[in-house]
């Protein structure tokens, strides 16, 4: 029971410290996201029309991640003004095989042979596509610093040390036009930020919602322009 006591009081003393440890260096993980955005024509979207947002996946090597795609769909669907995004798998499994990674549309200029697909003007016009929305990027990590060691003995066991590391998500969002067979704009998001992982017997990460904020960024000037502001 002593023990036990014992252990209980360091980890809350390990953490005092490094609260003290964070506040006394200015230690807090801060993200700076930047927006950019090229129109080649005009936008809007009527009621009942619809966009279906695709991630690019060009191999087991690199593919823009399923989650961040959901993220940017979930986030322009909300609101008094939220656009209806159709969901990415129902729209690939329907439309199979035309938006395949092997086989998607690489260019706009695509897009209109495309449409010349019975089936896929049929389930383009089923769902109400206005806008098909092409997502590409990822989130890197680079920049580790510091080192934090763990040990376990008889009396318990505790982590020492500091890390830092730095994370860069880039992603861009290509705009194209179903009525028009056209690319009607590019969106890009940079956002990049220093995590931090003190610990004084308790590790406390301190991240950087770097690729969260790209989503919530882009996401929200994503639906402004799809609505033609």
């Amino acid at each position: 029971m002593g023990t036990t006591s014992t252990m209980a009081g360091l980890a809350r003393i390990g953490i005092y410290l490094t609260g003290v440890l964070t506040g006394g260096l200015g230690l807090a993980a801060c993200t700076t996201t930047t927006i950019d955005e090229f129109r080649q024509g005009d936008t809007g979207i009527d009621i009942g029309e619809s966009i279906v947002i695709l991630g690019r996946r060009q191999g087991a090597a690199y593919e823009t991640r399923e989650e961040f795609v959901e993220c940017v769909g979930d986030r322009i669907a909300r609101g008094n003004d939220g656009i209806t995004v159709v969901p990415e798998q129902i729209f690939v499994d329907a439309l199979f095989p035309w938006f395949e990674p092997r086989t998607a549309p690489m260019r706009s200029e695509d897009l209109q042979q495309l449409m010349a697909q019975p089936l896929v003007t049929e389930k383009m016009a089923e769902f109400d596509v206005r806008y098909i929305v092409w997502l590409d990027g990822q989130t890197e990590t680079s920049n580790r610093m510091g080192s934090i060691s763990c040990a376990i003995g008889p009396g318990g066991g505790g982590c020492f040390g500091f890390g830092s590391w730095e994370d860069d998500s880039s992603f861009e969002a290509r705009i194209w036009d179903v009525s028009s067979h056209t690319a009607v704009g590019t969106i890009s998001a940079d956002a990049s930020g220093q995590s931090y992982m003190p610990a004084v017997f308790v590790p406390i990460p301190l991240i950087a919602r770097v690729e969260a904020n790209a989503c919530s960024s882009l996401a929200d000037q994503l639906k402004l322009f799809v609505l033609g502001g």
